[in-house]
């Protein structure tokens, strides 16, 4: 039987978005990579950060690549943690992570402020609620400049 590999559901979202942003966001060159790890005791760890926080530019292409590590508890569907912005799940920022590394590529709102980022999945009974980063957008947004 010869099967084919299809693409997650977001994976194909998340193109789709790219495909129709302006060419701006593209002129700065390749997405600016970030490295977070899920760990297994439900912390988020940003490379060369002390703190879980990530600052950047209004409408600013990112590439971030996450590895999960698997806790105690997880999905059904196979998921060990979350990486979601609540009021942004709309715009790809609710990604379902699965053991292991994943790539994805994501525009930061145009809006300055602070976002909290939470692992919407209960993956350690008694450090979950902790599991915690937060996205900085500092600047004015690109219509504005």
């Amino acid at each position: 039987m010869n099967r084919t590999k299809r693409p997650m559901a977001g994976n194909l979202t998340t193109a789709i978005a790219l495909l129709l942003l302006p060419l701006p966001f593209f002129a700065a060159g390749a997405p600016r990579l970030i490295e977070i790890t899920a760990t297994k005791d439900a912390k988020f760890k940003v490379a060369g950060q002390k703190d879980p926080v990530t600052t950047v530019k209004p409408g600013e292409v990112l590439r971030l690549k996450i590895t999960a590590q698997k806790g105690p508890e997880f999905e059904k569907d196979g998921a060990v943690h979350s990486f979601t912005i609540k009021e942004l799940k709309d715009q790809g920022w609710d990604l379902r992570l699965k053991e292991g590394v994943s790539e994805f590529v994501l525009v930061a709102p145009v809006k300055p402020g602070e976002y909290l980022i939470e692992c919407t999945v209960k993956c350690d009974p008694k450090h979950h609620d902790d599991m915690k980063a937060k996205l900085i957008v500092q600047g004015s947004s690109p219509a504005t400049n």
